[in-house]
């Protein structure tokens, strides 16, 4: 059960760095309403597709966007079409692993930590994840 519990920490621990990352860039980019913005800013050519905002370097991918902390933790995201930003078990271990103490759980764990954090989690496709809003 331990292992959940490692798991539910490094999920509520990706949900609590997400929230960061939307503070910092909305700070530092008055134009942005919510994070799914940055894609339209980068199409339209009004910032590039990776560069650094504030403490966080910034990369945009296809549909969403992998941000960098300074003391390299990232966190990636992809945007569903509404805009609100998805996350899949793949993301959730690659925060995990980038964390300084890296952190390694199953993907069994890892679901079932998911699970355990419905309703602040949606399950918005099979295997895609979204704070409920």
């Amino acid at each position: 059960m331990e292992r959940v519990g490692d798991a539910r920490g490094l999920v509520l621990g990706f949900v609590g760095a997400l929230n960061a990352v939307d503070e910092a860039m909305r700070a530092a980019i008055p134009s942005l309403e919510r994070l799914a913005d940055v894609l339209g800013l980068v199409r339209s050519r009004r910032i590039s597709r990776s560069g650094q905002v504030g403490t966080y370097s910034y990369t945009v991918h296809g549909a969403g966007c992998r941000f960098a902390s300074d003391n390299g933790t990232e966190v990636d995201v992809d945007f569903a079409a509404e805009g609100s930003e998805i996350f899949d078990l793949w993301r959730l271990r690659w925060y995990g692993l980038s964390l300084p103490e890296p952190l390694d759980v199953t993907d069994q764990d890892m679901r079932t930590a998911v699970r355990s954090l419905q309703p602040l989690l949606a399950e918005v496709r099979p295997g895609w994840f979204s704070v409920a809003s």
